[in-house]
């Protein structure tokens, strides 16, 4: 039997050669599971070709109009977020329609959180995440694209 020197080279793209890409996301009619989960795909830059689970690959998504989601079923009075101070008592529930009320950003940043890694990687794409209010936002000079799903 002959055994012959097969090397089998795999791609991994360099840090400083990574293109990357600013997307427009608009919330406006949207569903949130559904929006937080093509959010979080563009962050770690699963669609592209280049992908590499260990390396933070994706692009930058902004966010707008963040006041106008939607929630199906019973989520607005069910859905509770808890935080807690770490102190005795400190425990702080919040339901998701009190926070869509003062916050609707807080509400797509923690679903997209939900979605990627806890880790060191997982952090650093968290912050290419921009989440507005409203229509407008101060990246114009970035260019970003409409992106449509």
């Amino acid at each position: 039997m002959i055994l012959r020197n097969i090397i089998v080279k795999t791609f991994i793209p360099k840090k400083d050669k990574i293109e990357r890409r600013w997307w427009l996301v608009n919330a406006e009619g949207k569903i949130l599971g559904r929006l937080a989960t093509e959010v979080a795909i563009l962050l770690r830059g699963k669609k592209k070709p280049q992908f590499v689970d260990f390396l933070d690959s994706g692009d930058f998504v902004i966010v707008i109009n963040a006041e106008k989601i939607n929630v199906t079923g019973k989520k607005e009075e069910e859905k509770v977020y808890y935080s807690h101070s770490l102190y005795p008592g400190g425990l702080k529930k919040e339901t998701l329609k009190e926070l869509l009320e003062k916050k609707p950003e807080e509400v797509i940043r923690r679903a997209v959180w939900g979605m990627i890694p806890k880790n060191k990687l997982g952090r650093a794409v968290y912050k290419k995440l921009k989440v507005y209010r409203g229509p407008q936002h101060p990246h114009e000079a970035q260019k970003p694209q409409e992106y449509q799903f």
